[in-house]
């Protein structure tokens, strides 16, 4: 993949404006605004200069590039579901986010679809380029890797951060919950294992007095 050009600056870059809602998947015991900084996410800025927090435009895709990640996946374990959380998040105003997922776009800045399947590296280095760009985005829109259809967002925290929280459950809470995920894994055609039991109780042997 190439790296960014240095005339980037100078290229049209498309921006979407978003109002959501937006989706993420995270740790149930943490806030959904647990931002990517590590330099192990696709869009981490490379220098750690600005934390990146990763939603999708839908509950299937926050399923999909949470759970299925490696590619190849077709399990996935009630325990494991019920430790993720779900969030339905609405920005403040309006995200302004450069558009990598339209017709045209990939070409116009010189790049292709390994901006979001191929290796790590380069992509964080377009993710500084793009980050540092004159049009000043709030972040990026591209397709899921494992499912083109799916929008998903790196959103540059340095830029915008106020969300309210609409609501929050875990992935495996009964009720409405229950049956969106069933859905999800009917589509992607993955098995929910369950792989946490409870121990029957012994009955009480009874002794009889003569």
């Amino acid at each position: 993949m190439p790296v960014p050009p240095e005339n980037l600056g100078r290229i049209h870059v498309t921006i979407m404006e978003m109002a959501g809602p937006f989706f993420r998947t995270h740790g149930i015991k943490r806030g959904p605004l647990s931002p990517g900084n590590t330099g192990l996410n696709r869009f981490d800025a490379p220098d750690v200069s600005y934390a990146v927090l990763y939603l999708g435009c839908d509950e299937y895709c926050a399923f999909v590039e949470t759970f299925a990640h490696a590619s190849g996946t077709r399990t996935i374990t009630t325990s494991v579901l019920k430790n993720r959380a779900l969030s339905q998040l609405r920005p403040n105003r309006p995200l302004r986010l450069i558009d990598l997922a339209g017709s045209g776009t990939l070409v116009r800045i010189g790049v292709d679809s390994r901006l979001f399947a191929g290796e790590y590296q380069r992509a964080q280095l377009w993710s500084k380029a793009l980050h540092d760009h004159p049009a000043k985005a709030d972040g990026l829109l591209y397709p899921s890797r494992l499912d083109p259809l799916r929008r998903a967002v790196a959103l540059f925290l340095d830029r915008h951060s106020r969300f309210a929280e609409l609501r929050r459950q875990s992935w495996y809470a009964p009720g409405p919950q229950r049956v969106l995920l069933a859905e999800i894994a009917e589509h992607y055609k993955i098995a929910l294992i369950e792989n946490e039991f409870v121990a029957s109780r012994k009955p009480v042997r009874q002794e009889t007095m003569f």
